[in-house]
């Protein structure tokens, strides 16, 4: 059906057909490129390494601590401290502050439950596990697992939740697994944050149809921009897919930062990876690894970037301009200088302003009170 889309659509877009001579036209290997990055969204799946993903009481507990000070140690920071649902799950800055500036920008969480590897680095196999890694670093929330299980023992509505999220209350006397299972709920929260489709995925939808897009519905700068995305720039060989990002790490030539190499090192090191006993199914334990080189991050999704800036893992860069800039200037240490126009440049910029809308779907909800069935 997609080729015979494509095949349709190549035809609809020769000159041959009437076309003028101003307008864009894609062959067909790059109309197979852009196909493949949809459809969007994508069909949605629980995590079968943790128990609470998809449930609703989970997501709704997780949502609650989400928002929670008194899981930081002071009282004063919580995850949406630097995960603004109004500014798109990040929080605009440079680089992540709560009880201390971190070292890296603060990326956002849409989207993540595509994710394979978490943070810049790849600290993490599992979004549970990445969300326990804020929650105990001192610079972030600064807890302990016995802070954390405390509060989930002692307040009547979390543990009511709690209750009917994994059947059974805290437990009394094991710290850990109560800070690894509200990590998972506020994996079962974040799971939920997904973007709203773009003018992009409008026009990529119509060409999957085998149709000629109505002039005036998407730019034609936006479509000069596209042609670049998926040829010259090579932009869509990490940007792939309908997330626009292939979950693995290149050297983006940005910083001296190591990246990946010392991520690795704390994923396989950290006592809650997926090897470890919290996974709830061990036969999902193993994840592919690329070899990779010191500085290199994880290649960040693009949709709804328009809404993240200052872009990169070290937040250095405040403009879209300015990464198309380097990319076409400098370049890297994996991906030499692509070299392109004044003109290719705009145009690029205004394709991945294309993959954006100005609005976050998400709101919050009115949860009630949990009631204890006893």
């Amino acid at each position: 059906m997609r080729t015979r889309a494509v095949a349709l659509l190549f035809g609809a877009l020769a000159p041959l057909a009437g076309l003028a001579a101003d307008e864009v036209q894609f062959t067909e290997t790059e109309i197979r490129a852009i196909l493949a990055h949809g459809p969007w969204p994508t069909p949605s799946a629980a995590d079968p390494t943790n128990r609470a993903s998809g449930r609703r009481a989970a997501i709704e507990l997780g949502e609650r601590l989400f928002f929670d000070t008194r899981v930081s140690v002071n009282g004063r920071f919580s995850c949406g401290t630097c995960h603004v649902p109004e500014r798109n799950w990040t929080d605009n800055k440079v680089r992540g502050v709560a009880a201390a500036e971190v070292d890296r920008n603060t990326p956002t969480l849409m989207n993540v439950r595509l994710g394979r590897w978490y943070g810049w680095d790849g600290g993490a196999d599992s979004l549970w596990s990445q969300s326990i890694r804020p929650i105990l670093d001192a610079r972030e929330l600064g807890a302990t697992p016995h802070h954390v299980a405390e509060l989930m023992r002692k307040d009547e509505q979390l543990s009511c939740r709690y209750r009917r999220t994994f059947g059974e209350p805290p437990s009394p006397s094991d710290d850990e697994e109560v800070l690894v299972n509200a990590a998972k709920v506020l994996a079962a929260f974040q799971e939920t944050f997904e973007t709203p489709p773009t003018p992009f995925d409008r026009f990529r939808d119509t060409l999957a149809r085998g149709e000629r897009p109505r002039a005036g519905t998407y730019s034609e700068a936006a479509q000069r921009g596209l042609k670049v995305f998926v040829g010259k720039g090579t932009c869509s060989s990490c940007h792939s897919g309908p997330n626009f990002t292939n979950e693995e790490f290149r050297n983006n030539g940005f910083s001296a930062d190591p990246g990946r190499p010392e991520g690795l090192k704390l994923a396989q090191a950290s006592r809650f990876n997926l090897a470890g006993r919290y996974n709830d199914d061990p036969l999902r334990a193993v994840r592919a690894i690329q070899e990779t080189q010191a500085g290199a991050f994880k290649v960040p999704t693009l949709r709804h970037l328009l809404l993240t800036a200052p872009y990169g893992h070290d937040g250095k860069r405040e403009t879209l301009a300015e990464v198309v800039r380097h990319y076409s200037e400098k370049g890297s240490a994996a991906l030499p200088a692509l070299k392109l126009t004044a003109a290719e440049q705009t145009d690029l910029v205004v394709f991945l302003e294309s993959i954006s809308t100005l609005s976050n779907p998400w709101r919050p909800e009115d949860l009630g009170q949990c009631v204890s069935e006893r």
